[in-house]
């Protein structure tokens, strides 16, 4: 029957609308006008408080991709949890795209000289060499017009020359790169709401994810999708 899930991207066949995670129920808010809104996901009120907040404050909302590179996903540094996260990914880029929101990538880039660099003499595994194969964004993922950032380092140094007013970062690896551009942005942007979607994230391994996640809790970054 008619669910209302246009503009909605899924990933499955539900039946009815308490199989929807939270961020999935708080999209179809912002996405469908107040008279649409059912009881059957958080309640009316709670619709109602989400739609308000959205119109009162304006707020832009920027997704950042953080290296869902095809090194880290299925190539030299790929893990099963990496390839368990694309489709996740792609529905919450296809969400923000849906709604016309700013979406930024970052590729972590490294040139021939990669085992020379300190991040190669402790981690002596090729990656992400600018111009491979294994540097580009995970086919399916790419979005037209998009912004992209090549970082030679975990953290890119630079977001202090752009505006945010509300963040959220998902991608690879929860433990490494995801972390450090959390907590730069954290620095340079204290009065922001910065979250992480654990469920469009992975970790080098899952121990290291979930401590990850801790830390940027711990910094007042917000962890939803555990």
């Amino acid at each position: 029957g008619d669910n209302k899930l246009v503009g909605v991207p899924l990933d499955r066949q539900i039946d009815d609308f308490s199989q929807l995670s939270e961020t999935e129920k708080e999209d179809m808010h912002r996405l469908y006008p107040k008279e649409d809104v059912g009881e059957g996901w958080f309640g009316r009120e709670k619709a109602e408080e989400i739609i308000e907040k959205q119109e009162e404050t304006g707020m832009k909302r920027t997704l950042i991709v953080v290296d869902m590179q095809n090194d880290f996903i299925d190539g030299t540094l790929g893990t099963a949890e990496a390839q368990g996260i694309v489709v996740n990914v792609k529905n919450k880029i296809n969400q923000y795209r849906s709604r016309g929101e700013e979406i930024i990538f970052t590729r972590d880039t490294h040139q021939e000289n990669y085992p020379e660099t300190q991040e190669g003499k402790k981690l002596p595994v090729k990656h992400c060499i600018e111009g491979t194969e294994g540097w580009q964004i995970a086919e399916g993922l790419e979005v037209p017009g998009a912004v992209i950032v090549d970082k030679p380092s975990f953290g890119w140094t630079h977001w202090a020359d752009r505006e945010f007013e509300e963040i959220e970062l998902v991608g690879l690896c929860t433990d490494i790169c995801v972390v450090s551009n959390a907590l730069i942005l954290k620095a340079l942007f204290p009065e922001i709401e910065i979250t992480v979607d654990a469920s469009c994230c992975a970790g080098v391994t899952p121990a290291t994810h979930r401590a990850a996640l801790e830390t940027m809790k711990m910094c007042q970054i917000n962890i939803v999708g555990e």
